[in-house]
């Protein structure tokens, strides 16, 4: 549950993502330990370094905290 790890992650993410065409910004990051449904349906305790994802959308900025919130959040083609 590294801070420092998670932005790691996502530095090299968003470098794939920009290589396939998409826009880091419009991806919504969000740290999760699937084993314990950290941050998954609810905000973890134990990621206090965690304050939440922003992204930006056709509507404007979307935030949340969890991946039901990024879920949520994604916009259906059009």
């Amino acid at each position: 549950w590294s801070e420092d790890r998670f932005q790691e992650i996502i530095k090299e993410t968003s470098t794939f993502i920009k290589k396939v065409g998409y826009n880091p910004k419009s991806v919504a990051f969000v740290p999760i330990f699937g084993w314990h449904g950290d941050n998954m349906l609810e905000e973890s305790p134990n990621m206090p370094w965690y304050k939440g994802w922003t992204k930006e959308t056709k509507a404007g900025v979307s935030k949340g905290k969890t991946l039901l919130d990024a879920i949520d959040a994604i916009e259906p083609p059009v």
